[in-house]
């Protein structure tokens, strides 16, 4: 196993003063020290040659294996694998080159001033990600601590609240925490309209009206949610085809057909960190697709113009594939040498001859067939009567 070499420190808005004994004996022994203006400020008092964060960012790993040989540091902010560089750091260089000095986490600090349980809150940054990807999380009662962006972050979530009927909501920004220059700023969503520094942690309490938006993370939304053209996966198919799909925690969808996104925008939102892919040839679908997965807290989803099996090609092999639309032998066999192990594939048909087509592969591949049938009630003149959707014939399997 490699001798360490690189040290990555968390540090806090109290500096040097903050560390342990140990840790801070390795910072002051350092050569190099690579980090922000931030982290750099907050330990000006080491003599150590001083590097900033490389730009582009993705030139980091070569600017620190540049460094081997040497006592190296890498500054961040709290805990350097929970949100934050390190992971990204150890996925590059062997783990057993480098040691992890953890600092207080900014989601610990907030929690510690909002008196909440860290156990009973959903933990989120949208730090140079996608502010829309908290809105999945918008649910009543639900306690929420968001790494944010900049300043223009907690005004942006605001607005995302009260469009849902989540106005009264309560917002906390925290910035500053443990320093002598700690701020706290303190309102609800509908009237947010505090100026706040650019690093901050926000609390949210989330507070639903009555004619709020229940959008929870498992899959089934209402049909209105989504734009559609009329040709999308219906709500009660959606749940059982996306329970088939099996979401999983970072794991890739192929939605080959994906028409609105419907599938895929419910599996990136039952799995913290799913992926997924669209295929869809028609532009005006897709654009459905994206002004869906923006809506409801999944833009991330990659669409793709083309059409299966060509489309496929040179793609990351996905842990899942949902063939909704374009189904044939073809595109399944495609699909299906591209699966991972362990991958699930699920296939639906609404006309005979797709049915056809998935009878003749359950054949030649096993799986399990069934038939969905949907029936809602709807009016009949002054009564109410039952009015059936198309059955769906599923055809589900897993890759042994």
């Amino acid at each position: 196993m490699a001798d360490p070499w690189l040290h990555v420190v968390g540090i806090g808005e109290d500096g040097l003063n903050g560390l342990t004994p140990a840790t801070r004996a390795v910072v002051e022994a350092a050569e190099v020290i690579v980090g922000g203006d931030r982290h750099h400020d907050l330990s000006d008092a080491v003599t150590a040659e001083r590097i900033a964060w490389p730009s582009p960012f993705d030139a980091m790993i070569d600017t620190l294996r540049g460094l081997k040989g040497r006592r190296a540091v890498v500054l961040v902010t709290g805990d350097p694998l929970w949100f934050s560089v390190g992971a990204r750091i150890g996925r590059a260089i062997d783990p057993g080159e480098i040691v992890y000095h953890p600092q207080l986490s900014a989601f610990q600090l907030a929690a510690a001033r909002m008196g909440w349980s860290l156990a009973d809150v959903e933990t989120l940054t949208v730090h140079g990600r996608p502010v829309e990807q908290m809105i999945a999380f918008i649910q009543p009662d639900q306690r929420l601590l968001v790494l944010t962006t900049g300043a223009e972050t907690p005004g942006k979530i605001a607005g995302y609240l009260a469009s849902r009927g989540y106005g009264r909501s309560k917002m906390t920004v925290l910035a500053a925490m443990g320093g002598e220059r700690e701020q706290r700023f303190d309102g609800t969503a509908a009237d947010w309209a505090h100026e706040v520094p650019a690093f901050n942690t926000l609390a949210v309490e989330c507070i639903a009206d009555a004619g709020a938006a229940l959008i929870p993370r498992v899959p089934g939304l209402a049909d209105e949610l989504f734009q559609s053209d009329g040709t999308m996966t219906k709500s009660e198919v959606r749940a059982v085809t996306v329970a088939r799909l099996m979401p999983m925690r970072g794991a890739l969808l192929w939605d080959i057909g994906s028409g609105s996104g419907s599938v895929a925008i419910e599996w990136m939102r039952a799995a913290r960190y799913a992926r997924a892919v669209g295929i869809e040839p028609r532009a005006d679908r897709r654009a459905m697709a994206a002004a869906n997965a923006l809506a409801l807290g999944a833009p991330r989803l990659e669409l793709i113009d083309g059409k299966a099996p060509a489309a496929l090609t040179g793609l990351e092999p996905p842990d899942a594939v949902f063939i909704g639309g374009g189904l044939s032998r073809e595109v399944f066999e495609a699909a299906w040498s591209a699966l991972r192990p362990l991958g699930r594939l699920v296939a639906n048909a609404v006309t005979l001859e797709s049915e056809a087509e998935l009878i003749a592969l359950r054949s030649d591949h096993g799986g399990e067939l069934v038939k969905i049938s949907v029936e809602r009630a709807r009016p009949v003149g002054r009564l109410t009567g039952w009015q059936p959707q198309m059955t769906v014939t599923q055809w589900s399997l897993v890759k042994r």
